[in-house]
């Protein structure tokens, strides 16, 4: 019975869909690098995923483990090209590509991350103390899709000038828009802008 809704319901991590990566979550398997990473300091860990976030976590975790291995699925990384470069040319840090994930194995916490190498067919056993996850987020707008215009990855579609959705009375901020950059500093921002224009709506 609102006169006007404010989605601010951000995103969730996307998670790894293997065998064994629900078993071993919270135990070797962590999605958060600074929350998570310091209890890895001087081991050999591992990174998934190919896009900034990931490039930004390896460069991290870089600086107080002993060894980081990013593992992505394809031949070519997806972060802009002057942070792959610098990121893979530190001294502890080394890349695999061509990946095909497999299973997370272990005992009471992870420890072998099985992996295909699909332009060599070879089944690699990769002993590890940590994997970090870094493989997107998911916008958490279901609960409005017959609400309100998203987009192919189901975020929804805002004014940038406004937040102002494609319904009269909702307006949407934060990592749950289509907006251009996903941060807590924008997403704030974005809120106010919204609550501006709520006011001045009704």
């Amino acid at each position: 019975e609102a006169k006007a809704v404010l989605i601010t319901t951000g995103s969730t991590r996307r998670k790894l869909d293997i065998p064994g990566a629900d078993i071993f979550e919270h135990k070797g398997i962590t999605y958060c690098a600074s929350c998570d990473g310091p209890l890895f300091s001087g081991q050999d860990v591992t990174v998934i995923g190919g896009g900034n976030a990931a490039l930004e976590t390896v460069a991290q975790l870089a600086a107080y483990c002993k060894s980081v291995t990013i593992i992505i699925r394809g031949e070519r990384f997806r972060a802009d090209e002057i942070t792959v470069q610098k990121v893979l040319s530190l001294p502890n840090v080394k890349s695999v590509t061509n990946a095909t994930l497999l299973e997370v194995r272990g005992k009471t916490f992870a420890d072998t991350l099985v992996y295909k190498k699909t332009d060599t067919g070879e089944k690699v056993e990769h002993k590890t103390a940590g994997i970090f996850v870094e493989i997107g987020l998911l916008p958490i707008t279901n609960f409005a899709a017959s609400l309100v215009e998203r987009d192919q990855w189901n975020h929804v579609k805002v004014d940038p000038r406004t937040q102002r959705t494609s319904h009269p009375y909702i307006w949407a901020a934060g990592d749950c828009t289509d907006g251009l950059y996903h941060q807590n500093n924008i997403a704030a921002g974005d809120a106010i802008k919204a609550l501006e224009n709520i006011y001045l709506a009704l």
